[in-house]
């Protein structure tokens, strides 16, 4: 089978497309033939060794994937040949075929197709655990929102509105800030020019955002750190911008604000039972036409550098597949 593969750090031109074998499933497992993978920012990480998990070399990227399962391991239970899934295999996904344990496989229905079958788990059940357990965001609040053009960043404009937030959208250009207006944010921010406190403070009277979502860091967390209000909670996602800022103690007592860790990874591991209520939930809100994944971009497996450097050259707008297999 046809596998993206990298065989050294660097940036996507490194990478390889390569037939190699293909996977057998073991217990509790299930080979899931992929028709559609999609991309996040940790998967560019990854390539270049920058991520905190780093697997042996070579290795297949790839964290999400929507296809059908085409066999099943020993004991793998609920699940049957034929299946169409979304699946998180945190490895493995850019292929035609790839591996995935019992409890990262979902049936989806008839009305999902593949590509936003790759795209749902990751995006939304990371910014649902972070509006709803770690800022306990209420409604009537301010929720400012970071890198809000991309994938965690439209769906935590997305699920702020759901939960009666008033959400300021923010990103760094007028295009991407016009492509975030159609989820219908309260208000638009374009931090393009650097500044951000000012702009917040302006837009909120003066008394900051109660919850930030900070995908970005740098300077932008630099920035949110003084225009946050009273008891307000800063969310760190991520750092898109590439430098991991320091959480300045003084700020956090005068502005009687909190810096709160967003790690879904653990979150799983650690509170299972929440993290499967929490993913229902989100199925639920999808079934009933409550939320709308955006995929802007999707490209042959061939053209897979292509799809990484949307990434690369920050251009990302929504979700970014490779197209595996045609439905």
């Amino acid at each position: 089978m046809k596998a993206v593969r990298c065989g050294s750090f660097g940036p996507p031109e490194n990478l390889t497309l390569e037939d190699i074998d293909a996977p057998t499933a073991m217990e509790n497992e299930a080979v899931v033939e992929v028709y559609a993978a999609s991309l996040n920012f940790p998967d560019g990480l990854q390539i270049q060794g920058k991520y905190q998990f780093q697997p042996p070399m070579p290795f297949t990227p790839g964290s999400e994937v929507g296809g059908i399962i085409k066999s099943i391991g020993p004991e793998l239970e609920g699940f049957e040949v034929g299946d169409r899934v979304m699946a998180t295999p945190g490895l493995g996904g850019l292929a035609e075929e790839v591996i995935v344990k019992a409890q990262s496989l979902r049936k989806i229905p008839d009305s999902m197709d593949f590509k936003t079958a790759a795209s749902f788990a990751m995006v939304y059940t990371t910014s649902y655990y972070a509006l709803k357990q770690r800022a306990n965001l209420a409604p009537g609040e301010t929720l400012l929102v970071l890198g809000a053009s991309g994938g965690v960043g439209l769906t935590a404009v997305e699920l702020g509105k759901l939960m009666g937030a008033k959400v300021i959208a923010a990103a760094s250009s007028d295009e991407k800030l016009a492509f975030v207006n159609q989820l219908q944010p309260e208000k638009l921010l374009n931090y393009g020019d650097g500044e951000l406190k000012e702009k917040v403070k302006i837009l909120t009277d003066g008394q900051g955002a109660d919850v930030i979502y900070d995908p970005v860091g740098g300077d932008l967390f630099d920035q949110s750190c003084r225009c946050i209000n009273w008891n307000g909670r800063l969310l760190v996602i991520g750092f898109t911008s590439g430098r991991i800022p320091e959480y300045k103690a003084n700020l956090a007592l005068l502005k009687g604000s909190s810096m709160v860790g967003v790690f879904l990874g653990r979150f799983r591991k650690e509170e299972p039972d929440e993290y499967e209520k929490n993913f229902q939930e989100l199925l639920d809100m999808y079934d009933q036409g409550k939320l709308n994944p955006l995929i802007t971009e999707s490209f042959p497996l061939q053209n897979y550098i292509d799809a990484f450097n949307v990434f690369t050259e920050r251009k990302v707008m929504g979700k970014v597949t490779l197209e595996i297999k045609s439905e």
